[in-house]
């Protein structure tokens, strides 16, 4: 193997690269737009859900109750309702999610027994929203339940006890809970996994379209040293998109960071090695650029998306589907970056998924390499 030959392949490459204006596009500002997309768009934190009251008592205790829906962020309430037919209108026509209904004899049911119900209507078409919206009004109204309960026993003389079992949460890693803090990590993934892909999916298949694959062929350049220079500059343009999402997540998104910086990129480095390998080898099988964009995209995109667990739990998939995410790099990449983010964990902690990555990254440079034949046919 020949250094020199490696180096002018790879010059090669830079050349047809920065003459490319479309890689250029794609290297420069794809992974900004997509780190921004789905920083601001993918949000899984449900607040200010539109609410509707329908207030039949009118008392100062019925709005008393009201007013902890009103003082909260996780409520917006954008109707007064006068009637069972204008709240019925309101959830059809999406004016509000959630409608709360106050019963005419609210207040004379607390004075007299202690105790009294309030109807919820929901909007669950969009059910996550809707058990979300659920849950916010079960607290808000146990809370207020809960003080109008002592009251009612202190203004008769009763004793006040205890409760016998207190919960005290507290919340490790993510401290607000905020889904921007669990997703960005994830972001970062997609991008470098798309991104890697896609890129590299066009270097063998670029020279197959422009007749430039007979004079490759037909040099001393080795197998292994056309896949060090073609894939060293996409590295390297790897590593720098790696620095700038990080660092835009961090200092951009206030995502926090609490562990080393060495253990990312060195993680990175070598998630970069399976994608860069994969999209060579998709490029070698292809022989189009066309071909090799849209399996680049089918490969990385949907798996990273749907299957990594940056969206959804992987533990909340069907069994066949988690032995399915087991092969998929993307999987162990974004559960190293969430402990490196957000918990810090060093090394030792990250020794299976770096393991699984290093195993899939030797199988897919070893399936690139012998994937390539220098012969036109």
């Amino acid at each position: 193997m020949s250094w020199t030959r490696i180096v002018a392949i790879t010059r090669k490459e830079v050349l047809q690269i920065v003459r490319d204006p479309r890689s250029l596009l794609i290297i420069l500002v794809i992974p900004l737009v997509q780190l921004l997309i789905f920083g601001y768009a993918v949000n899984l934190d449900v607040k200010h859900v539109p609410l509707c009251i329908y207030d039949r008592d009118g008392t100062q205790i019925s709005q008393d109750f009201l007013k902890h829906f009103q003082a909260t962020d996780y409520f917006n309430i954008v109707r007064l309702s006068n009637s069972y037919p204008d709240v019925v209108r309101n959830i059809d026509h999406g004016v509000c999610s959630v409608a709360l209904v106050v019963p005419p004899q609210f207040a004379e049911d607390l004075h007299s027994t202690g105790r009294a119900s309030v109807q919820a209507i929901l909007d669950a078409s969009d059910s996550n929203s809707a058990s979300i919206g659920l849950g916010y009004a079960q607290a808000i109204t146990q809370t207020y339940s809960s003080e109008i309960q002592i009251a009612w026993q202190l203004e008769r003389g009763l004793a006040v006890g205890a409760p016998n079992v207190t919960f005290a949460p507290r919340t490790w890693f993510n401290e607000d809970l905020e889904s921007m803090a669990d997703l960005v990590p994830g972001v970062v993934a997609m991008v470098m996994a798309v991104v890697g892909a896609f890129l590299t999916s066009l270097t063998i298949a670029r020279e197959w379209e422009r007749g430039t694959m007979e004079q490759l062929i037909s040099t001393p350049v080795g197998k292994l040293e056309i896949q060090i220079g073609k894939l060293f500059p996409y590295f390297v343009i790897g590593i720098t998109d790696t620095a700038i999402c990080a660092g835009t997540a961090v200092s951009w998104f206030g995502v926090p960071f609490r562990g080393s910086w060495l253990v990312l990129f060195g993680c990175s480095m070598l998630f970069l090695i399976v994608v860069l390998s994969l999209g060579y080898f998709i490029s070698v099988t292809a022989k189009s650029q066309l071909g090799a964009c849209q399996m680049a995209l089918l490969a990385t995109f949907l798996p990273t998306f749907l299957l990594s667990g940056f969206i959804f739990p992987i533990d909340q998939m069907p069994v066949v589907v988690q032995w399915v995410t087991a092969v998929l790099p993307a999987r162990y990449y974004v559960s190293i970056l969430r402990n490196v983010f957000l918990k810090g964990s060093e090394i030792g902690l990250l020794a299976p998924d770096i393991a699984a990555l290093a195993a899939i990254a030797a199988v897919l440079v070893i399936l690139a390499t012998r994937s390539f034949r220098k012969r036109l046919a």
